[in-house]
């Protein structure tokens, strides 16, 4: 008996190519629907102009949400509390070029962003300075808190800086 389930199993793993799949074989898509998305970004970047890059993870989460989950039921919060708290200030747009159209098309898009008053104190600045699109709350750790009380999703936007296939193929010869 288990010989004869045997040899249906290989026939049927057989037939369907599974038993045959190797590291030639194709991947696989999933694109099953998602629940709506309720994420909380935690940005503590070591220099200023970091953020920008990390709003791509953002802008990524929302378009998934927008191509296979429920946009009008998700929401995404940012709280900031490292060096790109320079970047957000009102003051150094010279110096940030882009960073309000940044931050102000995610806001559009209706992502929440905080800034941490603490940290923002400790980096020269008060709560009027920073630009029109950003909320000031007491401290990071009690907002991030907060956040994960409701259920949030923490997410860490750490970045690197992205290495292409062909960099990859330069590396290692034998993959031309």
């Amino acid at each position: 008996m288990q010989r004869s389930l045997l040899v249906l199993f290989l026939a049927f793993h057989l037939i369907s190519g599974r038993a045959i799949a190797g590291p030639e074989d194709h991947s696989r898509f999933d694109g099953t629907p998602y629940a709506a998305q309720n994420a909380l970004y935690d940005f503590n970047f070591a220099k200023p102009e970091d953020a920008l890059p990390a709003f791509a993870y953002i802008n990524n989460h929302l378009k998934a949400i927008k191509d296979f989950g429920k946009p009008e039921a998700s929401h995404i919060v940012i709280v900031a509390h490292g060096n790109e708290l320079h970047a957000f200030s009102r003051h150094n747009r010279a110096a940030y070029p882009g960073m309000y159209e940044a931050l102000k098309a995610l806001s559009d898009a209706g992502v929440q962003i905080k800034v941490c008053r603490n940290a923002a104190k400790g980096r020269g600045y008060g709560s009027e300075d920073f630009y029109d699109v950003i909320t000031v709350v007491p401290a990071a750790v009690i907002e991030i808190a907060k956040w994960q009380n409701l259920g949030y999703s923490y997410m860490y936007a750490g970045w690197f800086p992205r290495i292409t296939r062909e960099e990859i193929m330069r590396q290692h010869p034998a993959l031309n």
